[in-house]
């Protein structure tokens, strides 16, 4: 079978300027994969595919694209976040919190079948729990957004990224964040603390990964939170943030293959979803309803 080829480029041009220092890169590094993908032994074009993301992601300035691969190589190394994928989780913290469908006929998506994970927050019965451990949490959530760019099964895929600014990433997931049921005047220090080293996580470690995030049943007089969210990321990122008050407004966005409590024709997002991390044997088999 022929492997995938990237189209012809000019030597001059960022990618194949970061190719070329790429072995420097790893060797200072001493480690080479990246959602998946080895740098080092993976074809040709899925090193590239890799390499384009943090160009993409640093619109195309190279010295910022390899110092953000660097540090990502770093850390990757450090966390061990394939190893977290597989690691079995305490379910009376996390369990009905996240939850990765493959949806299907996504409104103006290039794809015939694109990658959703959910945030439950209204499944947490004590934020405190949840949340003071925060490396403990997120192993769990490093966990839950590996298991996410597993489903786009980069190492398969054939149809090359485009330069920065020519065109859309088709290799990135949905996120949606589902606050039913949760108090937005009770916040709590420990809620705060794991969603700042979150945030800081997946904007430095994971360029290029998220397609469109939406938060859902978020109360109107509410907005001004998120608002106060985005001083944090970069304004791409922002641009794709999507605030709505009731759930069932998201099949509207990302079409009728999601379940039936955000509008869609789906199953319940519990019946649905197949894909989650892994959990110990528990009592805990509560469930939120969000009808």
């Amino acid at each position: 079978m022929s492997q995938p080829e990237w189209p012809a480029l000019e030597s001059d041009h960022p990618l194949m300027k970061f190719i070329e220092v790429l072995p420097a890169i790893l060797d200072q590094a001493e480690y080479d994969e990246v959602y998946g993908i080895d740098l080092k032994n993976s074809t040709p074009f899925h090193v590239k595919l890799i390499l384009q993301k943090f160009l993409r992601a640093n619109a195309n300035d190279l010295e910022k694209a390899k110092e953000q691969l660097l540090s990502t190589l770093k850390w990757r190394k450090s966390f061990q976040p394939l190893k977290a994928k597989d690691e079995v989780f305490d379910e009376k913290r996390f369990g009905g919190l996240g939850y990765i469908l493959t949806l299907e006929n996504v409104p103006d998506s290039t794809n015939a079948q694109d990658v959703a994970a959910f945030n439950i927050y209204g499944s947490v019965k004590d934020f405190k729990e949840t949340f003071e451990d925060i490396e403990g949490f997120m192993r769990w959530r490093v966990a839950l957004m590996e298991l996410t760019l597993e489903q786009l099964k980069l190492g398969e895929v054939t149809k090359p990224i485009p330069d920065y600014g020519k065109g859309v990433d088709p290799y990135q997931a949905f996120q949606i964040h589902d606050y039913l049921q949760v108090s937005f005047l009770r916040q709590n220090p420990y809620t705060k603390a794991a969603t700042k080293v979150a945030i800081d996580t997946f904007k430095n470690f994971y360029p290029e990964t998220l397609s469109r995030k939406f938060f859902v049943n978020v109360p109107i007089v509410m907005g001004w939170m998120f608002t106060a969210l985005s001083v944090f990321l970069s304004k791409e990122t922002v641009q794709k943030f999507t605030i709505l008050s009731y759930g069932e407004y998201l099949a509207g966005y990302i079409g009728q293959s999601v379940p039936v409590e955000y509008g869609g024709k789906g199953e319940k997002l519990s019946t649905i979803s197949s894909i989650k991390t892994k959990f110990n044997e528990s009592d805990h088999n509560d469930e939120v309803s969000v009808d």
